[in-house]
């Protein structure tokens, strides 16, 4: 009996011991010199939200936050997205350790107050989910080279753009752990599941 209970002690243990390395999230942008392993980070950038204000990479300091790239009048992915996104913010409402950070690529078009609307429309208050707009060279070269989604104009794809409909999450140490299709229903699923390992971990 008392051999019995040491086992399942240890089994117990070793089942604890490995749950807890599975909830642990990789780095998705690793790089290695020699012995050394470094993780890349997002780097800082200043942008102007929906009400005008200036917002930094400071603002989300000691936060998580899940980054995209879409524009207003986008007729094909950016509904589903941002539909799929609108549950991650209501889960999080009010959670002062998350926030959420979609990029136009529109810059001509979707300026602050053109993003202001459409944040009313989706039913979106506050600042804890961003509406970014800047420079066109800074919008795309954030995402291409930084957060590795693939952006651009293009006069033959419907709304006069290309872009992809990842979802990224992102560390209270500004380091990618996650990536996700935002209009895939279980993808979203998985970041909300992944965006509670992150809340635990840090």
């Amino acid at each position: 009996m008392g051999q019995r209970f040491i086992f399942s002690i240890l089994l117990l243990g070793l089942m604890a011991s490995c749950k807890q390395k599975e909830r642990r999230l990789p780095f998705l942008q690793q790089e290695i010199t020699g012995t050394d392993t470094t993780y890349k980070t997002i780097p800082a950038f200043s942008f102007l939200n929906q009400d005008s204000a200036v917002v930094s990479d400071k603002d989300f300091e000691g936060k998580i936050y899940v980054a995209d790239f879409f524009f207003t009048s986008c007729p094909t992915i950016c509904p589903i997205m941002h539909r799929n996104l609108l549950k991650v913010y209501k889960k999080y409402k009010a959670n002062p350790e998350v926030k959420l950070a979609s990029h136009t690529i529109d810059v001509k078009y979707d300026t602050p107050s053109r993003m202001k609307a459409y944040a009313k429309k989706l039913g979106v208050e506050g600042n804890q989910w961003e509406y970014l707009w800047g420079s066109r060279d800074s919008i795309y070269a954030l995402a291409e080279r930084h957060y590795l989604v693939t952006v651009g104009q293009d006069s033959k794809a419907p709304g006069g753009f290309v872009h992809q409909g990842y979802l990224i999450l992102v560390d209270k140490h500004h380091r990618i752990r996650g990536a996700y299709d935002g209009t895939v229903d279980e993808q979203v699923k998985q970041l909300m599941d992944d965006m509670d390992v992150l809340l635990e971990e840090e």
